[in-house]
């Protein structure tokens, strides 16, 4: 273990399998929506899952340890990110289960090729633009902010990479709903399910999960809520168990 980890990183425990994570608090560490995007997603046996934008890999990983898929990959633009992943899937021993490739979204149909993943999951930028709060940090701006891509680089690359009737999921803000989904319908990504995220059950969503069908017939299902806390601040029973963490309510 030590010697995959570098000066200033952590390893953080997933609690689930055994499986961790190499973490440095210089670049962008995973938080909630990361987990909640594994939860919400399907890989199915014998089936193929790419993530895009994977960061430091978090969510291959993630995947992998939770549903029975055949093969996991993650594709990152910045290559120190990039190699923190591959260092955390040696960490677990999964070289031959994921696999971390550098290259850029844009351009991630000419790199896996036209119809070659049942799944791909993706947790974008949110920001357009000056929106929100830039970071001097360059890792932590351009994994918050539409800088080297724009949610018409995702769907349109998604949309090839697929393969008929193959399943996209993206975790994203609510604010910009209306123009997630009619961009969906767009590329032939159909919206068949959506859950908003509250923080409190009296709170507006601050988050949302959807999923898309290649080819799909329009029909869309929306979940009930996921509320995050208790008034009390801690987690309510769903989270925890989405953390894989047992509670004593």
């Amino acid at each position: 273990m030590e010697e995959l980890k570098r000066p200033g990183e952590r390893v953080d425990d997933l609690e689930i399998r055994g499986r961790k994570i190499l973490q440095s608090p210089g670049r962008f560490c995973f938080g909630m929506d990361a987990v909640l995007l594994s939860a919400f997603a399907r890989v199915g046996k014998k089936e193929r899952a790419l993530d895009l934008g994977t960061g430091t890999g978090i969510l291959p990983i993630l995947l992998e340890a939770k549903y029975s898929g055949d093969f996991y990959a993650g594709l990152e633009i910045q290559e120190e990110s990039a190699q923190m992943a591959r260092r955390s899937v040696k960490l677990n021993g999964l070289e031959e289960k994921i696999h971390i490739i550098t290259g850029d979204i844009k351009e991630a149909a000419s790199i896996f090729g036209a119809a070659s993943f049942e799944v791909i999951t993706v947790n974008p930028p949110y920001m357009i633009g000056g929106h929100g709060l830039k970071n001097d940090r360059e890792a932590l701006y351009v994994a918050r902010h539409e800088a080297l891509c724009t949610i018409d680089d995702v769907l349109r690359e998604s949309s090839v990479i697929l393969k008929s009737r193959g399943r996209f999921y993206m975790v994203h803000r609510p604010f910009r709903l209306p123009e997630l989904l009619t961009k969906m319908c767009r590329y032939g990504l159909e919206p068949k399910r959506m859950r908003l995220v509250c923080p409190y059950v009296d709170k507006e969503p601050n988050l949302v999960l959807i999923e898309g069908r290649k080819g799909g017939k329009p029909r869309m299902k929306v979940e009930p809520p996921l509320i995050v806390y208790e008034k009390d601040g801690s987690y309510t029973d769903e989270l925890n168990a989405l953390y894989g963490r047992q509670t004593g309510r």
